[in-house]
């Protein structure tokens, strides 16, 4: 198939960009800069905040992944949180209402979206695709994110939200920040530790993203969380046991919001047990679904 891939250079993007060519698929790299690596690269141009877009460049494709985005951790300015929601919202909306002036748009547009969207709920309470939104900011980008699709949705084309949980990969996001440190005997619990994360692996990320590819009755919110979701004190004493490191240290709630603010609230001390009900219904199976396996296998423990 021709695939397209907005996001290519970011964690989730380089990843999936390998393993789509890895499968003999043909990968156009939706990029604010063309700039090839190769003379039988494709690539398509687009700049959100102007919004500009190549729009011919992606007639004939499978497929569009929309993985670009600011990132969303630092410290949560007024700035700051405007250039979250605006790179998610503008992007998508330019996109969405390109394809839908297509001859031959994509079958699916898959748009990254996060399990922020459920907010701080309690840890009794199993989230699938159909609860409620939370609330909060990143409930609000994301439900600001996910319709900005809607252009794309109305003229037919099947939109997915792929909705991720904390994505662990050594190699870089919450996981590669935390190994530092936990690797000198200094990790401990956030806050109470009694928030749940519901995390997913890099590799299950981009197994999830070509099911949603492949499965026509996959559409709308598509939880990408591993069934196996800890609380932050059993992540802890996971990732400290698979290091063998002590993780004895505690950092308080008052000092985290002290330091971060909104964005330790909503990220390191809010959490939510989120079910994968869709994938796990069209029979997507996790390579990783418990998390010290998981990590055993990401660290070669």
């Amino acid at each position: 198939m021709r695939i397209a891939v907005t996001g290519s250079t970011g964690m989730i993007g380089k990843a999936l960009v390998a393993e789509l060519r890895a499968s003999g698929h043909t990968v156009t790299r939706v990029v604010r800069t063309p700039q090839a690596s190769s003379e039988r690269e494709q690539l398509v141009s687009w700049d959100p905040k102007t919004g500009s877009i190549d729009a011919e460049g992606l007639e004939n494709h499978a497929a569009l992944v929309h993985l670009a985005g600011a990132s969303i951790f630092g410290l949560w300015t007024p700035t700051r949180k405007q250039a979250i929601l605006d790179s998610r919202v503008q992007g998508t909306t330019l996109l969405s209402r390109s394809l839908a002036g297509l001859r031959h748009p994509p079958r699916v547009l898959i748009t990254a979206s996060a399990i922020g969207y459920y907010g701080d709920r309690p840890a009794n309470e199993s989230l699938a695709e159909t609860a409620a939104a939370g609330r909060g900011f990143l409930a609000e980008v994301v439900q600001r994110w996910e319709q900005s699709a809607e252009p794309a949705r109305t003229t037919g084309i099947r939109v997915a939200h792929t909705r991720f949980g904390l994505i662990l990969t050594p190699s870089g996001g919450a996981l590669g920040a935390m190994l530092p440190i936990f690797q000198l005997g200094l990790g401990g619990r956030l806050g109470s530790g009694d928030q749940i994360w519901s995390w997913v692996t890099l590799p299950d990320v981009i197994g999830a993203i070509q099911q949603v590819i492949a499965r026509d009755e996959l559409s709308g919110p598509v939880n990408v969380a591993a069934p196996g979701a800890v609380s932050n004190a059993e992540f802890t004493r996971t990732l400290g046991r698979v290091l063998h490191r002590p993780t004895l240290f505690h950092v308080p709630r008052f000092v985290l919001h002290a330091v971060l603010r909104e964005m330790a609230d909503e990220l390191l001390l809010s959490g939510a047990k989120v079910v994968p009900r869709k994938l796990l219904d069209t029979g997507f199976r996790f390579r990783h679904g418990e998390l010290e396996p998981a990590l055993r296998a990401l660290l070669n423990r």
